[in-house]
């Protein structure tokens, strides 16, 4: 039986910090198994936050700078992660930074120079997941359903509550994903003004009324309307939510109480949508799963007919590093690892670039 051992890396478009976790791998029958032995979360640096959250405006030759930086970053990052635990590595699995990502365009981008990531750190990398799905015309996200269909299957839905939240369930033999909407990306935008990281526990959100003004016009984006396969990121949020964030006039805690509300009606309305009878499950991962006043409210809005699971931190923070490290053990076996049911591309594909140090 091949175990792979690998370094997962992933960082979301909350920008709370690169998560590195060290997975190992290994398959039985048509399905994987995993143990993550050691993990680490790595806090930006207010410049560094600031340079990644300001990517896309920077003009060509300051993005393909910071894309270098940032590729030397991380490797310096894995190579310390990997000293400090004495760990035996086989390769790297990077999903980067998305700068950009407009698949209507044919465009997404995901900081973290491969070939520098690999020099610096001195192992094999595979990173760059998503390019190859939006060239095939797909939407190059969500990725992490791979791992669902592989890791989790004995679950009915997987919920990841990162900046944005997206979600994924098997229907006659496929698997479907795609973004919902928002989750932790307005919370951190209007706890970021109040001069805190976040919200912890969601104890502020919780001492907050429901602003019903508000919440129509959040519930009535016309993403929500749109159909699958789609996905949003930080545009969207920038060009159509902090609009509506500083027209409002309420207070930032009452904002806080109605982003919650707002983002669990919204998992709700698609859950029941899509569920298959009464007494099912929904796995919670993602940052948005610590906070308890968001996961109170979710069961509130799903009801008694649907089971929330939140497993133990360890792999609510660090789910995503371990699928992207299923993601690269399946890349160098050639075998699908991006599923065109769930992106909407021409055909299923086995992505992401492969480097080896110089």
């Amino acid at each position: 039986m091949k175990k792979y051992k690998v370094v997962g890396l992933m960082s979301g478009t909350s920008l709370d910090g690169l998560d590195l976790a060290y997975c190992h791998l290994w398959q039985t029958n048509e399905h994987w198994e995993f143990s993550i032995e050691f993990t680490k979360e790595v806090q930006y640096g207010e410049k560094m936050r600031d340079y990644l959250k300001n990517a896309i405006y920077l003009t060509e030759n300051d993005h393909a700078q910071l894309h270098k930086d940032y590729g030397v970053w991380l490797g310096e990052q894995v190579k310390y992660f990997i000293e400090e635990n004495n760990l035996e590595v086989n390769f790297i699995s990077s999903h980067g930074h998305t700068s950009h990502h407009r698949p209507e365009d044919g465009f997404t981008f995901q900081l973290g120079d491969g070939q520098l990531l690999a020099d610096t750190c001195n192992k094999q990398v595979v990173c760059d997941f998503r390019t190859e799905d939006v060239s095939l015309g797909g939407q190059g996200a969500p990725l992490v359903p791979i791992g669902d269909r592989l890791l989790f299957h004995q679950y009915d839905f997987c919920l990841n509550l990162g900046g944005i939240s997206n979600i994924s369930f098997e229907k006659e033999g496929h698997r479907i994903a795609y973004d919902i909407g928002l989750a932790n990306m307005p919370l951190n935008f209007i706890t970021e003004k109040m001069g805190l990281a976040y919200d912890e526990g969601g104890k502020l959100a919780r001492s907050g009324n429901l602003d019903t003004v508000l919440l129509q016009k959040l519930n009535q984006l016309e993403y929500y309307k749109l159909p699958y396969p789609k996905s949003t990121g930080y545009e969207f949020f920038t060009e159509q939510v902090v609009p509506l964030i500083e027209a409002s006039n309420i207070s930032d805690v009452d904002l806080l109480h109605t982003f919650i509300h707002h983002n669990c009606e919204q998992i709700a309305k698609d859950v029941h949508e899509h569920k298959s009878g009464s007494n099912q499950t929904i796995l919670v991962a993602g940052g948005g799963a610590l906070n308890i006043f968001f996961i109170d409210t979710l069961k509130e809005k799903l009801g008694p007919d649907i089971k929330v699971i939140v497993p133990p931190k360890k792999l609510v923070a660090f789910k995503e590093a371990l699928v992207f490290a299923l993601m690269g053990a399946l890349r160098l076996e050639e075998k699908i690892n991006v599923l065109s049911t769930v992106t909407g591309a021409k055909r299923d594909s086995s992505s992401g670039t492969v480097y080896h140090p110089a």
